[in-house]
């Protein structure tokens, strides 16, 4: 079983994950979730009447007065999630480029690049009374308006639409085009070179003069061509990425997430941030219309992998949801290497954190556990997808830390319900169960070695 893993998916999957752009990408999306946290920690005021009715009261002259202002900490991070994806991706790219490939280029020039490519991509175009202009248009059903674009900027409740979450997937292709062109002309040396005796940050910023140019013809040649065909950048991208975003969202498409990242995990690579990473856009982008849906703005949520749907639910104490295991080794165990193990796991499930187990019980390379560390996730996904999409629990509207303890991250990321809590513990309780046969044999195994061994040492004394 091993050897497959090896060949047909850590193979595979450690290829994809060595792209230069994809680490870049990774990277980037390990810096925004930080700011996704803090806006949703404002979010989190805006939903708590909703999940507890006897506070509208008190919030109706409390912080219901003063919505428009902390909820600015909102729109200035998810509402524009997409600038932080791109800021990052292009800052990264361009230094794993100038470290590995020594390529002479800054980062800080490659974001400069990329935020005007950003600006000059965004606004829409078309030809209006037979002129070139930027779209001005209000799309209205039913006599509510549904859409507002404003001398090309399509508005929406957080401000450009273009740089919420559904911009983050244009936000990487922009950001890799506007790098590569920069790293091309430094590589090829199509610059302008300044004398020595000029200080080195007008040098480099004639550098990046050409490079610059570059950019902006190939943003304006993207947008011409795109407006002949009567669409935009950003329509058009948001086909193959709606496709995305619908497998993701279908149960064989999570079972294939989780079974992945738990599958690589097995021959110790790190499957949850090969995996999820070039998945963050999509677990961001369902946030905004998860949460018009428990609003009731919405006949239907965006999707159940949201926030941090793996953490609150599927990889509770880890991944392979061992918080379970842990248990049992803390109480059941004979053996003193997994009692010992138990002890110095049990404080760190908690914040699901499980390296002692992986590297240390272990599970990597272990056949004794292999099974229900596969097997374990995919249930308790299972459990949580069909509880969202049934409508037993609402689906994940704020975008939680992590290593957000048992019951907490589900409470809080799906505005305060309890049935939630309620499915995070059950799906605690399944794993354990799954475990539990497996974690008896094991026990077994390595008590009967510890007795042999120490029967031998006496023996020998």
């Amino acid at each position: 079983m091993f050897d497959l893993l090896e060949k047909y998916v850590m193979g595979p999957m450690t290829k994809f994950s060595s792209i230069r752009f994809v680490r870049a990408i990774t990277q980037a999306g390990m810096a925004s979730v930080s700011f996704t946290i803090v806006g949703a920690m404002f979010l989190v005021l805006n939903v708590l009447p909703q999940a507890f009715p006897v506070l509208e009261g008190i919030w109706a002259v409390s912080f219901n007065q003063i919505t428009e202002i902390y909820m600015l900490a909102n729109h200035a991070t998810i509402g524009c999630i997409a600038i932080y994806f791109l800021i990052g991706t292009a800052f990264e790219y361009a230094r794993i480029l100038s470290e590995e490939d020594g390529i002479d280029i800054k980062p800080i020039n490659a974001v400069l690049m990329a935020i005007m490519a950003l600006l000059m991509m965004a606004p829409q175009i078309g030809v209006v009374d037979g002129v070139i202009s930027r779209i001005t248009e209000i799309t209205e059903a039913d006599g509510a308006v549904t859409g507002v674009i404003f001398n090309g900027w399509e508005v929406g409740g957080d401000g450009p639409s273009n740089f919420g979450a559904t911009g983050i997937f244009c936000a990487f292709i922009i950001a890799w085009f506007s790098v590569r062109i920069y790293a091309t002309c430094v590589e090829k040396n199509i610059v302008i070179k300044l004398p020595d005796v000029v200080p080195d940050g007008v040098a480099r910023s004639f550098t990046a003069l050409i490079p610059g140019f570059l950019v902006a013809i190939t943003c304006m040649i993207i947008q011409a061509v795109f407006m002949a065909f009567g669409t935009n950048f950003y329509d058009f991208i948001a086909i193959p990425f709606g496709f995305v975003v619908n497998v993701v969202g279908t149960y064989p498409g999570m079972l294939l997430i989780y079974f992945l990242i738990h599958a690589l995990w097995l021959v110790g690579i790190h499957g949850a941030t090969i995996v999820t990473s070039p998945l963050t856009a999509i677990a961001l982008a369902n946030l905004t219309p998860n949460l018009a849906f428990y609003e009731g703005t919405a006949s239907t949520f965006g999707g159940v992998y949201a926030g941090e749907f793996t953490n609150s639910y599927v990889t509770i104490g880890g991944s392979g949801a061992t918080f379970g295991l842990t248990v049992l080794m803390l109480v059941l165990a004979k053996s003193e290497q997994l009692k010992a193990i138990g002890k110095a796991e049990i404080v760190p499930a908690l914040f699901n954190i499980n390296e002692p187990l992986l590297f240390g019980l272990p599970i990597v390379y272990n056949p004794a556990l292999a099974i229900p560390f596969i097997v374990a996730p995919l249930v308790t996904m299972s459990i949580a997808y069909w509880a969202i999409t049934l409508g037993i629990i609402p689906p994940v509207i704020v975008q939680m830390p992590w290593p957000s303890p048992l019951g907490i991250g589900a409470f809080v990321s799906t505005g305060g319900n309890i049935l939630a809590v309620a499915v995070a513990l059950i799906n605690v309780v399944v794993a354990t169960l799954i475990y539990f046969p497996f974690f008896k044999r094991y026990d077994a195994q390595l008590y009967k070695e510890e007795q042999e061994k120490l029967a031998a040492e006496k023996a020998a004394a």
